[in-house]
């Protein structure tokens, strides 16, 4: 059988939760990967058939995406081009993570896609939605990959195929401790506003991870280091709290490891908003921007805010399971699916 993994490389968290999912599809066939985008800062253990360009909002530095940037770097020409070219025809099934390459060929030539990803969870109507709406930007997350199925992950298990997140194996072996620094990662700011606000709250350890800059630096009580992921789960894990963008993956794992939790959605950015509104939901604690006017609510994190605990068990397994039952049923034995549900049949029948 021959799979198709198609993922976002826009952001960390798609690409991250990859490693996870491609050993289990593994299990099913010749699984070929495709990863488009221009954004992503973590690698992959395993082999990449396809590299696209793709589609990638950039991260500004004032809190939102740069909209100028994006459209300066959008080449559409060469994206219609890929979609027409693509061969989606000769997989048996197309697993799709957000990328829109794989799911708009999919959609012209008239073959299933299976969405195995967060955002078809952000669209279910069950799901936590921000007191504002945004139409258009709930347009752009319905139409940027069109699928044909959908599994989500969100931060609850809220309604039928919707699961808790996937937590990679390397957080899931990390032994949380409280060393007294806060761990932050917000990519849509500076280093220059971050160091600026943190250094308010000197009291704080602020460990850094900044996507701008790649030379480390210490400013007063605030620590600067480029992205790497192994530190950063190292930071994390050890911290008193995380700050960070209102992802999906990046507050699911503070979560998981048991932190006090502050988000900042990117501005304009519907998902994320969506993702904020859950968050809170779950705990975390949410201002709007990195901002004098927010000081209070940050003052009032460091000191009460709330560790979260949370029920995250280990279900990828049972979730690909699932999807080969029910779209890929006769194109692969009866004995691999039994085999690889048969371990876990009590929880593979509550999902």
């Amino acid at each position: 059988m021959k799979i198709l993994f198609a993922i976002q490389g826009t952001g960390n968290g798609h690409l991250s939760r990859a490693r996870d999912v491609y050993p289990e599809l593994a299990k099913y066939g010749q699984v070929d990967v495709l990863i488009s985008g221009i954004q992503a800062d973590v690698d992959v253990p395993f082999p990449v058939n396809y590299r696209m360009y793709g589609m990638s909002f950039i991260f500004g530095k004032r809190g939102g995406v740069d909209i100028l940037e994006t459209a300066k770097k959008l080449k559409l020409f060469r994206l219609l081009k890929d979609i027409r070219n693509f061969p989606v025809e000769e997989y048996d099934l197309v697993i799709n993570d957000f990328e829109p390459v794989s799911a708009w060929a999919c959609k012209r030539k008239k073959i299933p896609c299976v969405s195995l990803s967060h955002q078809c969870a952000v669209l279910n109507e069950n799901a936590p939605a921000p007191e504002s709406g945004d139409p258009m930007g709930k347009l752009v997350l319905q139409r940027y990959a069109p699928v044909t199925a959908a599994y989500g992950f969100h931060f609850k298990a809220f309604a039928k195929n919707i699961f808790t997140p996937v937590i990679r194996k390397e957080i899931r072996k990390l032994t949380p401790t409280d060393q007294g620094h806060y761990t932050v990662y917000l990519p849509a700011y500076d280093d220059e506003t971050i160091v600026k606000h943190l250094s308010y709250f000197k009291d704080a350890k602020w460990q850094v991870f900044s996507k701008h800059n790649k030379e480390p630096f210490t400013s007063g009580n605030v620590t600067v280091s480029k992205i790497d992921n192994r530190a950063f789960i190292e930071s994390m894990a050890a911290s008193t709290g995380v700050l960070c963008g209102a992802g999906f993956e990046g507050p699911a794992e503070a979560m998981y490891l048991n932190k006090k939790v502050l988000v900042i959605p990117m501005l304009t950015q519907y998902e994320q908003h969506c993702n904020a509104a859950g968050a809170k939901a779950m705990g975390a604690t949410v201002i709007k921007t990195l901002h004098e006017k927010y000081y209070d609510t940050i003052r009032t994190w460091l000191d009460n805010g709330p560790k979260i605990s949370v029920d995250y068990p280990d279900m990828t397994a049972e979730v690909v399971a699932k999807i080969m039952q029910e779209h890929a049923g006769s194109k692969i034995s009866n004995t691999v699916i039994l085999s690889e549900a048969e371990g876990s049949k009590s929880k593979l029948q509550a999902i």
